[in-house]
């Protein structure tokens, strides 16, 4: 048994026009809280199947609710709906219009693969209770999950659990990735402002000089992670960006240092900034500067729940078989579905894009990797997705209602 021998029939019925609806997708990307054209298509989708539409949730959100029977039981589903602002490689029919701005991550694909679960609830609802249909913007940076739940995401549609899902390319079509716990870190931010005093190159006693001090702070950075936290606990420090001076001459004011931060506990991400700030300034004291450090913690890290986390496995190995549902290794990636899962029971996982053959004539010469500017969504995953959160809202609410 695969997943391709449990898709649903009418649902493959429909696979090609839910392609060419994904295309339409892919062609007019849109970055985060600007997907009004995506938010859009898919308001209007929904609605022209009869479905209840909630517009402007988060900005640009939208919430589809599918309600049977009297029961007050209610499940969510998510779906991302934005795109980067990458460039496209990929010269086939339906790459991006829009230059600078590409769906590079496949959110187009998840969206349409939870609009093909509508379309099938809709009209066939197999189940007691309410399924609220979540299309978030702005993964990507700009947090809209958390501007959803601010605004009255989980209020207004009370759900007991959410789930969610990325396509993941390497693992195979028809095959998923799971486990409770973390599976992906935290993302943070930081700036480093060194204030020197600038002078003629020629003379450099006359100043002082911030990128000697810039060059002392990162190598100092590194035994953090080497010589402070635990060897145990995942920690990554990257600084990304050194900016600094104007002119070949002139031993600059200011440099200054930004970069990223990821773990999966806040006990260790606490280890690293305190660290940080120590390091920042005792290095600027040795050498006679200054320095401010701005640390910005953005997503949490995304930490399933465990019953939630059994369940889905449980429904992904009746659908698929066994041995296409993997352990999934976590990655210090991060994802904002994170701040759902602080809030309400779930999980989040991870269903095959295969390996890149899948693309059409024309794409780019890199890999099919998420946030490559060679990378496509494979359409093979439109039913086998579809047809899974079929039956993971009908066992849910099947779960729910038998006996113990």
């Amino acid at each position: 048994m695969t997943a391709t021998d449990q898709i649903i029939g009418p649902i493959l019925a429909e696979t090609e026009w839910l392609k060419a609806l994904r295309y339409d997708l892919h062609r007019h990307p849109e970055i985060g809280y600007e997907e009004h054209r995506t938010s859009t298509l898919i308001a209007d989708t929904l609605a022209g199947w009869g479905i209840p539409v909630h517009r402007g949730i988060g900005k640009t959100g939208v919430v589809g609710v599918i309600q049977n029977g009297k029961s007050d039981r209610a499940l969510g589903l998510r779906a991302d709906i934005d795109a980067l602002p990458i460039t496209e490689h990929n010269r086939f029919a339906h790459a991006s219009v829009h230059g600078g701005r590409m769906h590079a991550c496949g959110h187009d694909g998840h969206a349409v693969m939870l609009l093909t679960a509508a379309q099938y609830l809709s009209k066939h609802r197999n189940f007691d209770g309410t399924v609220y249909l979540v299309f978030q913007p702005a993964e990507e940076w700009g947090g809209g999950a958390r501007e959803m739940i601010q605004d009255g995401l989980l209020d207004r549609f009370p759900m007991q659990a959410i789930f969610g899902l990325h396509n993941w390319p390497g693992l195979p079509v028809g095959h998923f990735a799971i486990r409770a716990g973390p599976v992906t870190a935290s993302s943070n931010e930081f700036v480093v402002t060194i204030h020197g005093r600038a002078t003629h190159a020629a003379l450099p006693h006359e100043g002082i000089d911030p990128i000697p001090v810039a060059c002392q702070i990162v190598q100092g950075f590194q035994t953090i992670l080497t010589r402070n936290k635990r060897p145990t606990d995942t920690g990554v420090l990257s600084v990304t960006t050194i900016r600094a001076g104007e002119a070949v001459n002139v031993i600059p004011d200011v440099c200054e240092l930004r970069g990223t931060v990821r773990t999966f506990t806040d006990d260790t991400l606490n280890v690293i900034e305190q660290r940080m700030r120590q390091i920042a300034n005792g290095v600027c004291d040795a050498f006679g500067a200054t320095c401010t450090l701005e640390f910005l913690r953005k997503y949490p890290p995304t930490i399933n729940h465990h019953r939630e986390t059994n369940f889905a496995r449980s429904v992904l190995r009746g659908f698929a078989g066994p041995h296409r549902v993997h352990e999934f290794e976590p990655t210090t990636g991060a994802e904002d579905f994170s701040f759902y899962l602080l809030q309400k029971p779930g999980c989040y996982f991870f269903i095959g894009n295969g390996d890149g053959q899948h693309r059409a004539e024309g794409h780019g010469a890199g890999t099919c990797r998420l946030h490559s500017p060679s990378y496509d969504f494979n359409d093979a995953l439109i039913p086998v997705g579809g047809s899974m959160w079929v039956r993971l809202v009908e066992a849910w609410f099947k779960e729910l209602t038998d006996p113990a």
